[in-house]
């Protein structure tokens, strides 16, 4: 999930990119923006940018985390900018109707930008790295989700107040809006940014999914080469398999189809979550926990509920590509990893 969230991001990515370059004079070719469904060969950039990640990753932890900070503060400050530029030119006639499509367009559209929010998870990613993860991770995770809902719902009131809501199919929305109030200075420093900031959303997911992989090369899941580390302790064979990965995805697939896999895939993943918590607290009541889950059974059964509702949601094509999904993992875990696990030996 981690991986195709990262895809989806550097294809997204490369639009900001060209915009960018375009206030230079300079125009990538449609065939390398754009992979065969869209007519073109492949996504060039976002393939660079994924493969460029995984060099920054395999540096190692230290010097990969100063870069990151960097790129978060980067994409703040362009947020920020966004909103005090872009308030002044808010329409509230825009926002009419509020609901055009009604409590349909809104379910459909939260299964469609789940993924949006699949970053606050990451941070479980990095928990053996964590000091006092038991108390950390659990303030990390609530209190970056609450802050980025947030920032989501100001940015979207003030680029859907700037322009009807009706021109805003388009891959570098921040810039166009702004563009269309005649902020083209602006808007060039948004693109600058954004191409930045988004760096920084590939490298916390591409970070995750290197440590899942790593996890599950040493449990026997996969080859034990993923968990094998260099003298900085960095799982490099890890990190170039995800960015490889990452790299022939984004380059290759259309940006709608990597965002709803993501999302059927994440959505998946929390409800499996949340039936685990209740299969545990009755099948382990005296595990020791570092952190309970409040209101159980209630509040796991309702999430279970929440993510399947918005799985059905997702359109047919997403469910087929993910059945595929599902049936290669269903095929490597019976032909390799079942057998050389080592959680499965030891029960």
């Amino acid at each position: 999930v981690y991986m195709l969230t990262a895809s989806a991001v550097a294809s997204g990515w490369s639009s900001y990119f060209n915009s960018l370059l375009e206030g230079f004079g300079i125009s990538i070719p449609h065939q390398f923006l754009a992979g065969p469904e869209q007519g073109g060969y492949m996504n060039l950039p976002a393939i660079i940018i994924a493969l460029l990640i995984a060099w920054i990753l395999s540096r190692g932890t230290k010097e990969s985390k100063k870069f990151n900070n960097i790129m978060v503060f980067v994409k703040l400050g362009i947020i920020v900018l966004f909103i005090v530029v872009g308030g002044f030119y808010v329409q509230p006639s825009n926002w009419q109707p509020f609901m055009p499509f009604g409590a349909e367009g809104v379910i459909a559209g939260a299964a469609a930008v789940f993924f949006a929010f699949l970053g606050f998870d990451a941070i479980s990613a990095s928990a053996e790295e964590v000091k006092n993860p038991q108390r950390n991770l659990p303030i990390g995770i609530i209190g970056s989700l609450l802050i980025c809902t947030i920032i989501y719902i100001v940015v979207c009131l003030v680029m859907t107040g700037m322009v009807h809501y009706t021109q805003l199919n388009v891959t570098e929305a921040m810039s166009y809006v702004l563009q269309s109030v005649h902020q083209n200075s602006v808007a060039g420093i948004i693109s600058v940014g954004a191409v930045i900031g988004l760096m920084a959303v590939i490298f916390a997911n591409n970070y995750a999914a290197t440590r899942i992989a790593y996890a599950m090369g040493r449990d026997g899941l996969l080859p034990k080469v993923f968990s094998k580390t260099n003298k900085s302790d960095t799982p490099v064979a890890s990190i170039w398999m995800i960015g490889g990965m990452t790299a022939v995805i984004s380059g290759f697939i259309d940006l709608k189809d990597l965002s709803n896999l993501a999302n059927i895939g994440a959505l998946l993943t929390f409800a499996m979550v949340s039936l685990s918590v209740l299969i545990l607290r009755k099948t382990h009541q005296q595990l020791e926990r570092g952190f309970r889950v409040p209101f159980v059974p209630v509040l796991p059964i309702i999430s279970m509920g929440c993510c399947l509702f918005l799985m059905l949601n997702l359109p047919g094509r997403t469910w087929l590509y993910f059945g595929v999904w599902l049936l290669i993992g269903v095929v490597m875990y019976a032909a390799y990893s079942n057998k050389h696990s080592e959680f499965a030996k030891s029960s």
